[in-house]
């Protein structure tokens, strides 16, 4: 196993606020990671010290070996980075961007246009156009080549798709799986649950502290035992009745319906009679298949 990132124990406060708490991981060579968590969570906290932006108040972390503290002059050769808010120049235009982060690396568009032509393809289309007047997806897009313009051994990406539309944030997640065919190691931090599944490995991460450190399907390997849906007329009352029950250990609502985690008493029909007695009379209630969205509300409780 090489590994790309190593990440010890690494904790960063501001004042009284502790933002990163002892957080430890690790990304191997060619992976693509993804850091799962809320608003909040410590993510670009995390993302500051690996870009070399920000120094820990305690722990160490190294890319590729190189320590992100003493070595940050080479840890800067070897990333691209991608923050979470827009931060090309807007007054620029698309092929003044990318020309001017080219230079700044010393290479050529020329050179090294293989490993932005998936990204930049859609781009192309009007190299004059200032970034500032394009839409949140082709910043996206633009964002991401200039930071693979050098061809970057590790590819960070605080929360890339917040705000942009669910075309663009699929169409973004397929680019990554190319990237990472490349070779790229990728670390892509985003607060969409459903997009865990798209890595293969993740770490849930929540008010400065890990959780958890798995593949997706390991993370919520067992999760479906006394998980279930529950659905009414009623949905309000239903939820409120549901947490009310000593046999109901957690309720809580997940699209159109409710997931309910039962304790060892919990027997569906006779909760549903239970709830029938109360004047919800149309409640169903039936297995339901946990992901990392249950694991999560899971660990955080």
């Amino acid at each position: 196993m090489t590994l790309a990132i190593d990440i010890s124990g690494i904790t960063k406060r501001y004042g009284s606020i502790t933002a990163l708490d002892d957080v430890s991981f690790s990304v191997e060579k060619g992976e693509l990671f993804g850091l799962i968590g809320p608003d909040g969570a410590g993510k670009s906290s995390l993302y500051r010290i690996l870009a070399t932006l920000m120094s820990p108040d305690g722990g160490t972390a190294t890319l590729r070996g190189l320590d992100v503290v003493k070595d940050y002059a080479r840890v800067r050769t070897l990333i691209g980075y991608m923050p979470e808010r827009f931060s090309l120049y807007q007054d620029l235009t698309v092929a003044e961007n990318l020309r001017f982060f080219a230079s700044l690396f010393g290479v050529s568009i020329k050179e090294n246009y293989d490993i932005i032509a998936p990204v930049f393809a859609q781009l192309e289309h009007f190299p004059n156009r200032k970034a500032g007047a394009l839409s949140g997806g082709m910043k996206q897009k633009l964002a991401l080549s200039c930071a693979l313009i050098h061809r970057p051994d590790i590819l960070l990406l605080d929360e890339p798709t917040t705000g942009v539309d669910a075309v663009s944030r699929s169409e973004f997640w397929d680019m990554l799986s190319q990237l990472r065919e490349k070779g790229i190691t990728i670390l892509v931090s985003t607060s969409y649950m459903d997009e865990a599944t798209r890595c293969e490995k993740i770490a849930l991460i929540n008010k400065g502290k890990i959780f958890g450190v798995n593949t997706p399907s390991g993370l919520v390997a067992g999760l479906d035992e006394n998980l279930y849906n529950a659905s009414s007329s009623h949905m309000f009352e239903l939820l409120n009745q549901l947490r009310s029950l000593p046999e109901v250990e957690q309720c809580y609502t997940f699209g159109a319906t409710l997931h309910v985690v039962g304790n060892k008493d919990f027997n569906p029909m006779h909760v549903v009679e239970k709830l029938r007695l109360e004047g919800l009379t149309d409640v169903r209630i039936y297995p339901a298949k946990g992901d990392i969205e249950d694991l999560f509300i899971k660990l955080t409780q």
